[in-house]
């Protein structure tokens, strides 16, 4: 699905747009994606069709950097320190015919913590207070699960890396990184960025005001 955004509302104008390109991955899915059990900073390790997703990523990766006459060599890889974004990554390098464990990672591009949550379902979480999920939904922007991060401090984490962030880049990384990514990008409003799903098995392209999913 392609989407070029250009858009003039003061939210996405105001924060600088990124000069290079990122492709970024969704780590393959785990047993705990399958339960709908909140993952967060547990470090919990693919399973068979998550290894499945990761290798696709590298076939959709092979395909983009050819079509663009590109090569690996272009890029700089990099990844969230948890197990499950790092499989993804060496699974990916070694599809590329690169050694799968020359990457850095960057404790910046962990997942969201949702603190005392972190194990259970949404239905688990609803037993432990009442309209405790209400209240997230009235701003999940800002809802900060307990001892754990809102998306905005996740985004202001996420910023602090990009600053940092130059070249072209590969990122295997977390669904909530994925979100503050597409804000960072100037792709999605704040409001509009926690909506949806971010996918597993696809290549996400990111650069100034632009954003594909590749599959």
């Amino acid at each position: 699905m392609r989407q070029t955004l250009w858009s003039a509302t003061t939210e996405l104008h105001a924060r600088p747009m990124a000069p290079h390109l990122v492709y970024f991955l969704r780590h393959g899915e785990t047993d705990w994606n399958a339960e709908r059990r909140l993952q967060g900073q547990l470090d919990i390790p693919l399973n068979a069709l998550g290894r499945h997703q990761s290798a696709q990523c590298a076939t959709v990766l092979r395909r983009l950097l050819a079509a663009n006459n590109r090569t690996p060599e272009d890029f700089t890889f990099l990844s969230s320190p948890l197990r499950r974004a790092r499989e993804t990554m060496e699974i990916v390098r070694a599809g590329l015919q690169l050694a799968p464990h020359d990457y850095a990672a960057d404790s910046r591009l962990l997942e969201m913590s949702f603190g005392r949550w972190e194990g259970l379902t949404f239905r688990e979480v609803k037993a432990t207070g009442r309209g405790i999920l209400a209240e997230r939904e009235r701003d999940k922007w800002n809802f900060r699960p307990p001892d754990g991060e809102s998306y905005a401090q996740l985004l202001a984490r996420v910023e602090e890396w990009h600053s940092t962030a130059s070249g072209n880049l590969i990122v295997a990384a977390h669904g909530g990184v994925a979100r503050v990514l597409r804000v960072i990008f100037g792709v999605r409003t704040k409001a509009d960025a926690v909506l949806g799903t971010v996918q597993q098995g696809v290549v996400y392209e990111l650069s100034a005001g632009f954003t594909d999913c590749h599959a």
